[in-house]
């Protein structure tokens, strides 16, 4: 395992130095100082000593593959219904038809989410929807640039077939330039672009990021609220925050349904920093007031230390002891639509 680790990493090293060699710069803010982004809430990514530590004392759950899960292969039509349509595709990535407009989230459809195809976590599931079946995509929402949220596999697959808009967050935008690709938007939290019909704000969250040794925290992580006939939030990956969560659930009272992970959380005190657990997720649901939830970050990759389903049982006992009902929190299907 240590072995396998040490070559990784020297993989990570080398990709490293050729991406994001152009650093972003624009001016301090709470988030950013000149140099790197930080969270606002003072929360640091741990180090080299709490990274060997996790590393030395891991004791993951066996995950098996699950390729007897359903994919749909039927090409999907657009939605002309007044109701927001949902399919949730994998791990992060949904497919949300609202107001005749195809929305994708941190797509990826590569076996690896890594930098290289043959090493790296390997999914466990076979995407819900395969990549040819797809509606014509007018939008893509990059949260941050983690391997498994900006897939540069399906980057260009999604350019090739469908040219749509990418919107990401601050610096992000260099890592699709080098790809050739120029129709992508930046975006800061807080700050709000149209759309066609829509309005997509960026919004805050508590995580990092990385594509290699050299490049930490040198571009932005965010959320996003999607706002048109009905209102979504995206959450992205993030810890939790009673304060950014309540924050955002205050200044939009009318959130028809809202996106949250919870998923790759144990051991609790690494991953604290970076990713919800189930409980905290339900915590966000209750602060932000959503009307409708759907659990994301799940299933398909094995990125931490819980077993596999084990972040759906854990769910249903914190909706339990918030006295929730599991309708309210969807833990969702891949491959199946969910309307609301």
């Amino acid at each position: 395992m240590f072995r396998f680790l040490f070559f990784l990493s020297i993989i990570v090293l080398l990709v490293s130095c050729g991406i994001f060699k152009k650093r972003y710069s624009g001016d301090v803010s709470d988030h950013f100082n000149g140099k790197k982004f930080v969270n606002i809430n003072g929360g640091q990514v741990n180090g080299a000593t709490e990274l060997f530590k996790f590393m030395r004392t891991r004791n993951p759950t066996k995950w098996i593959k699950e390729y007897e899960t359903y994919s749909r292969d039927i090409p999907i039509e657009n939605n002309y219904t007044d109701s927001i349509k949902l399919i949730f595709i994998n791990h992060s990535t949904f497919l949300i038809q609202l107001d005749t407009l195809n929305i994708l989230t941190d797509p990826i459809w590569s076996e690896r989410c890594s930098p290289v195809q043959w090493a790296g976590p390997k999914r466990n599931r076979p995407p819900g929807v395969t990549f040819n079946s797809l509606p014509n995509i007018d939008v893509v929402l990059i949260s941050h640039n983690h391997y498994d949220h900006l897939d540069k596999n399906t980057i260009l697959g999604l350019q090739k077939e469908h040219t749509p808009q990418f919107i990401v967050p601050l610096g992000v935008s260099h890592f699709f330039k080098r790809l050739g690709i120029q129709n992508v938007i930046e975006i800061d939290w807080d700050e709000e672009i149209k759309f066609k019909s829509l309005k997509i704000k960026g919004t805050p969250a508590v995580h990092f990021s990385s594509r290699g040794a050299f490049d930490q925290n040198k571009t932005l992580w965010c959320g996003y609220l999607i706002k048109g006939s009905k209102n979504i939030y995206f959450a992205g990956d993030t810890g939790y925050d009673e304060n950014i969560f309540k924050k955002i659930g205050n200044e939009n009272p009318s959130l028809d349904l809202s996106i949250i992970p919870i998923g790759a959380y144990k051991p609790n005190w690494f991953m604290s920093l970076i990713h919800t657990n189930p409980n905290e997720a339900v915590k966000i649901h209750v602060d932000l007031k959503t009307k409708q939830s759907v659990a994301t970050h799940f299933g398909t990759f094995a990125l931490a230390d819980e077993g596999q389903g084990e972040a759906g049982k854990d769910l249903k006992i914190a909706l339990g002891t918030y006295k929730i009902s599991n309708e309210k929190f969807l833990i969702p299907e891949e491959g199946i639509f969910y309307e609301f």
